[in-house]
């Protein structure tokens, strides 16, 4: 099950504290006065694309570390091509600001990075073309809520990943989101933590909000993009772990059956970060524990994204001058 490693705070976890900013319409502002109007065509049609980043705080250090930004905002920027969105900020652009707001927020614990390009026109008519753009960019504190000791229990959504000619799932689209929100519910009120969800032609796509690997005598799996998936970031980040410790891996479909006989599972992710999964369908995974490859990408991921692992810190940028 899901467990709270982090202190508890009164703010619900995900919320904005008074003090933080946001960038918004080219400036920054404090985040209680950054507000569009509800006839913003984007909150009527869900016409955005967005990215989910994490920062880490490196208490041993005295810095807070901001994961993959590079890489976050070119995807933001191919999503953007996809939904016609003009982004007028460089990915290097993109960055400086975020480590600006970071600086501004002066966070010193973990934190979620949400940038959104969206369609701002202030009008009903559903359509992507003829509408005005805009870019926000805010943080909130976010901390480290999955235990990778424990596991969690995961059922096959009866929703479907949307295909890549209905809504394309390799773009961050904030209106497809309903999908993955369909399925997580419909698996926490069955009594699991998260969904996993399959393409149209029933083989494995990935969790709710997150990517899938599998181990199989010795060989860590995933999903390929045409199989309806996120491109994601941590995945691509898993399989460069695994290269770099010797692990096998294949990138091929997942039929649905083996998930049951997996002799290891997890889901990883900006927000899952790594999550072990234990149980399927109520079937155990491998012994119902935590696995050794599990595990190990597990370490080496964390040390990584606080800035412990010299191989790996090209990864990170750090927030604060020193």
């Amino acid at each position: 099950m899901v467990q709270e490693l982090t202190k508890p705070t009164s703010l619900r976890r995900g919320a904005a504290p008074e003090t933080a900013f946001a960038f918004l319409d080219g400036e920054f502002v404090p985040v209680r006065e950054a507000k569009v109007s509800v006839l913003t065509h984007a909150f009527n049609y869900g016409t955005g694309v967005f990215e989910g980043i994490r920062a880490y705080w490196n208490a041993e250090d005295e810095q807070l570390y901001a994961l993959h930004l590079k890489e976050h905002y070119a995807r933001l920027h191919r999503s953007c091509r996809i939904m016609r969105i003009g982004l007028p900020y460089t990915v290097d652009d993109l960055v400086g600001v975020t480590l600006e707001l970071l600086r501004k927020c002066g966070y010193r614990e973990d934190a979620y990075i949400r940038p959104i390009a969206y369609k701002s026109s202030p009008l009903i008519g559903v359509r992507l073309h003829d509408l005005d753009d805009a870019f926000t960019v805010f943080a909130v504190p976010f901390g480290t809520y999955i235990d990778i000791d424990r596991g969690i229990a995961c059922g096959v959504s009866s929703w479907r990943r949307t295909d890549d000619n209905a809504i394309p799932a390799r773009s961050k689209i904030t209106g497809a989101y309903v999908n993955a929100a369909l399925a997580k519910t419909e698996a926490q009120e069955a009594g699991f933590d998260e969904a996993i969800v399959l393409n149209p032609d029933g083989h494995v796509s990935e969790g709710s909000a997150e990517n899938l690997f599998l181990v199989r005598d010795g060989v860590l799996i995933t999903p390929p993009a045409s199989d309806n998936i996120l491109e994601g970031i941590v995945r691509s980040s898993v399989l460069k772990i695994a290269s770099d410790s010797g692990i096998p891996t294949a990138i091929r479909s997942v039929d649905r059956t083996e998930l049951y006989i997996a002799d290891e599972v997890f889901l990883c992710g900006t927000g899952a970060q790594i999550s072990p999964v234990t149980s399927i369908d109520h079937r155990t995974i491998g012994k119902g524990q935590v696995g050794a490859i599990t595990a190990k990408i597990a370490r080496t991921y964390f040390d990584a994204v606080h800035g412990r692992a010299p191989e790996y810190r090209s990864w990170v940028l750090p927030v604060y001058k020193r």
